[in-house]
């Protein structure tokens, strides 16, 4: 276990998420600010005019075969710096920013009272902090599909919550992510139409995509509700099930005590009132609103949008962590620049924008995870150790 524990965080897999994360972020920033593009503006005080060269009746305003010179038209080049220029950088600017960094915070804060929720108080607010960040740091370092619960099972291990307990917890978290997206989305789409949600250029392949996914999550949804209400032995048949082939059943014996401390935490878990899990779901609520509002106020930042518009930006975003979830990369890097402005650039025609906005949501909202978690880790394994020797 403490081996499996420790190459989850090997050095390797630091350097490797922080290469990965920096050379994309850093290759959108040179992308989009050595190209120029065109912005309409009002006739006779541009130098271009526009025209249908592919007759597809939408302007493409980083493409110049499209723009015509003409001193009296209705579009004006301009550069990177231009476009950055042209931004209000007033204190509103900075007030959203701030926000963004602000729903950050309120993300972890909503993780660590479900922690403390589903321990019971257990663990205390230092290591409901010391938990979640490090259960950030190994999602950050791991591909979207694969996500850090593994490794958070060992870390509440490691804070004297047992193995058994610590697994139907991270089940439990997982059932409450996923009751959140399935519930949530059929509400939303009440009131935004699917179509609206999607780019036009692959409108189909996404939304068969998302569909798809969905289906995954609401089956999965039922499987942990399953595993912890219906039939708390669900857990303990599988893990003896699974030890039962040759090359794993020197893991029996463990799987055996984890699948029953499983089914006695699933069975007391059972017994909580109603209150227990409204709370448990109301901390998920705000926890994965925080983490969408981060990118409503960048936008909001550099953008003036309105309410309706706020909402399908918000809306959007279920899209959007749907592909981080399917993504190979570690954290999701390059698939989450992609998704952001194939989704979101209904909202602005300039792909300069677009890129600073994609690579400032994720310097806000991985990058830190990478830092926090390379400065928390040593230290907690520090004191792990001391504590167990």
């Amino acid at each position: 276990m403490s081996d499996s524990f420790e190459k989850a965080f090997s050095k390797w897999k630091i350097y490797l998420a922080l290469l990965i994360g920096i050379s994309i972020s850093g290759g959108i920033l040179i992308y989009s600010f050595t190209r120029s593009e065109f912005h309409e503006v009002e006739q006779g005080k541009g130098d271009f005019i526009w025209k249908d060269t592919n007759h597809n009746k939408q302007i493409d305003y980083s493409n110049n075969d499209e723009f015509i010179a003409d001193s009296k038209g209705n579009f004006q080049k301009k550069s990177a710096y231009q476009v950055l220029s042209d931004v209000s950088w007033n204190n509103g600017t900075f007030f959203w920013i701030f926000l963004a960094l602000l729903a950050m915070v309120g993300r972890d804060v909503g993780y660590m009272i479900r922690i403390r929720i589903l321990t019971k108080k257990q663990l205390s607010w230092r290591q409901s902090f010391h938990v979640i960040m490090l259960w950030e740091f190994a999602s950050a370092l791991a591909p979207g599909v694969m996500s850090g619960a593994a490794v958070a099972m060992f870390i509440l291990n490691r804070e004297k919550i047992a193995l058994g307990k610590a697994t139907a917890i991270v089940i439990l978290t997982a059932f409450l992510d996923n009751l959140f997206y399935v519930i949530i989305i059929p509400v939303l789409f009440l009131f935004i139409p699917s179509g609206k949600l999607f780019p036009s250029a692959g409108n189909e392949s996404m939304m068969a995509v998302f569909w798809t996914g969905f289906s995954v999550f609401a089956l999965l949804c039922l499987v942990l509700f399953s595993s912890i209400v219906l039939y708390p032995k669900l857990v303990f048949k599988l893990l003896t099930f699974i030890t039962k082939i040759p090359f794993l059943k020197r893991f029996r014996p463990g799987a055996e005590k984890t699948g029953n401390d499983v089914s006695a935490t699933a069975v007391e878990m059972k017994k909580e009132p109603f209150s227990f899990w409204l709370k448990a779901f109301g901390a998920t609520v705000f926890s994965w609103s925080s983490r969408f509002l981060v990118i409503n106020f960048i936008m909001q930042a550099f953008l003036n949008l309105g309410f309706l518009q706020q909402t399908q930006i918000f809306t959007k975003q279920f899209v959007l962590w749907m592909f981080l979830r399917i993504s190979p990369t570690p954290g999701g890097s390059g698939v989450a620049e992609w998704a952001f402005g194939e989704l979101l650039s209904e909202f602005s025609a300039s792909i300069i924008l677009l890129g600073t906005m994609a690579v400032l949501w994720r310097l806000i909202s991985y990058f830190p995870y990478l830092i926090i978690g390379s400065i928390i880790l040593p230290r907690w394994l520090a004191k792990q150790k001391k504590t167990k020797d």
